[in-house]
């Protein structure tokens, strides 16, 4: 019997424990969600105001001498010392010799040459002196003027047919051109400085056996530099020969004036661009600097700037209308590294300054103000 009370008992409360428990899970579910208050970004923005853009066009290159001379030799001989040393840095003025050659044994040849050009015409004056009396006296002055250690002088003019057929037929005209040949060959023995300048490449030195089309050495001109730099053929009819260009260092630290010297007449067809060499001087400059020019184009009348990644893939940027975030098409007009310029922005139009991470279209956000309460203008 005592049994089966306490079997009752626990059975009931069983029972109430089980209503207790899910009445409250029955309380439980109807208890309201907790409100997530909406997040609202705070941005910076700019107020449109159109205007005229000018367009400045980057480019980059390496300096090249503008002068500049690949030392080669036409002739075959041993390299003599000179006064000062062939070795790159070295400096030369204009007129002075940078390679002499050895050519004492082909300088034997011309003088052997010169000699029989004056025996042959010396054999001639007797007939000249019996048959020709009156050409006698030039070529008579020409045999004085004769200098075996000076350039072969120019033959005296031939005045009439006989005369000129006397002296082709003893081969006098024909000898003094084989002398002049040998006289214009024994110029190349020494290499002159064509202006003053500087030695960039020396390939050779002293005591050295140079060889007939055998490299020298690189000869430049310091004082005055080109750049090549490729444009966009876009800009081919802006380009102009004279154009102020302003250059710059790697490091920004350092600013050059040039100009716009030549532009190629024509458009590389595999790049679609125009090649423009831009020329500049300064004593701070060396060949091979690597420099950044930028080029004044035309202006963009209403248009503005802003910067490149404001701007979305399908040609819109984001605009502020009532707090949201909006999207309107535009009409990019030139790109820059950094920036592009914009047409079809009406003005008073409120737009990002700064990318948003994130942002969509219908995105809400307050505008951050300035100091002053009012909003920057864009241009």
């Amino acid at each position: 019997m005592l049994r089966k009370i306490i079997l009752s008992v626990l059975g009931v409360a069983l029972i109430i424990g089980a209503i207790i428990f899910a009445n409250y899970l029955i309380d439980n579910k109807n208890k309201p969600k907790p409100v997530i208050p909406k997040v609202i970004k705070t941005v910076l923005v700019d107020t449109v105001k159109n205007s005229s853009i000018p367009i400045v066009i980057s480019a980059n290159g390496n300096l090249t001498a503008l002068q500049r001379v690949e030392l080669y030799s036409e002739v075959q001989g041993l390299f003599q010392t000179g006064s000062k040393l062939f070795k790159p840095g070295q400096k030369f003025n204009k007129g002075e010799t940078l390679i002499r050659l050895d050519a004492s044994e082909y300088y034997a040849s011309v003088q052997s040459a010169k000699s029989d050009l004056y025996n042959s015409i010396a054999a001639i004056m007797p007939d000249l002196r019996l048959d020709f009396p009156d050409v006698f006296q030039k070529w008579q002055t020409y045999l004085n003027n004769f200098d075996l250690n000076k350039t072969t002088p120019t033959l005296p003019e031939i005045s009439g047919e006989k005369e000129n057929y006397f002296i082709t037929g003893r081969g006098i005209v024909s000898t003094y051109y084989n002398v002049r040949n040998l006289e214009q060959r024994l110029t190349k023995y020494r290499i002159i400085a064509p202006f003053s300048g500087i030695l960039t490449e020396a390939l050779v030195t002293e005591g050295t056996l140079v060889r007939n089309g055998q490299k020298l050495g690189e000869f430049i001109n310091p004082s005055v530099y080109e750049m090549e730099v490729a444009v966009s053929k876009s800009f081919a009819d802006i380009l102009k020969e004279g154009e102020a260009v302003t250059l710059t260092n790697l490091d920004r630290t350092k600013t050059y004036e040039g100009k716009v010297s030549r532009v190629n007449g024509s458009i590389d067809a595999t790049t679609q661009t125009i090649t423009a060499y831009i020329e500049v001087k300064h004593e701070d400059l060396k060949e091979g600097m690597y420099l950044e020019a930028n080029l004044n184009a035309n202006k963009v009348d209403n248009a503005i700037e802003i910067d490149r990644n404001l701007l979305l893939d399908t040609e819109e940027i984001y605009v502020i209308k009532d707090s949201l975030l909006d999207v309107i098409p535009v009409k990019p007009v030139h790109f820059s590294n950094t920036s592009v310029v914009l047409r079809a922005v009406p003005d008073g139009t409120i737009i990002l300054r700064k990318p948003v991470p994130g942002a969509y279209a219908g995105m809400h956000v307050k505008s951050a103000v300035n100091s002053d309460n009012t909003s920057d203008s864009v241009q």
